[in-house]
């Protein structure tokens, strides 16, 4: 299984920037998919994250600012982020919960991607 995240970079505050991530592999199903962001020092806190059915849960910090969305049948999730601001300034990574494989077992496994840098300037 891999997650391939794309979208991140430099924007001015104010700005926008749209946040990807595909699962890919021998995949029967995917349970909820986030996004998680940590600075250097910092631990990893949780952006959003959705459920296969579309429920999400978004931090109180960005509430206003992101939205996150998935596309069941590409096995991708997607972070919209507007209004940047430099605390929001870090490396994002995603992550597939309870990821079902042809060749695994029935609970699934989480899997996390490589992290993609968003760095707004002021």
């Amino acid at each position: 299984v891999q997650l391939q995240a794309s979208g991140g970079g430099l924007v001015q505050v104010g700005g926008s920037l749209s946040l990807s991530c595909a699962v890919s592999g021998l995949i029967k199903s995917v349970g909820s998919l986030g996004w998680y962001r940590q600075a250097p020092v910092n631990q990893r806190e949780l952006v959003a994250v959705i459920s296969p059915g579309g429920l999400t849960n978004i931090a109180d910090s960005v509430k206003a600012r992101f939205s996150i969305s998935r596309d069941n049948a590409k096995n991708t999730v997607y972070l919209q982020m507007n209004n940047l601001r430099p605390e929001d300034t870090d490396v994002y990574y995603c992550k597939a919960e309870r990821v079902r494989t042809i060749y695994g077992n029935n609970q699934g496994e989480d899997y996390w991607g490589q992290g993609t840098l968003v760095t707004v300037s002021s």
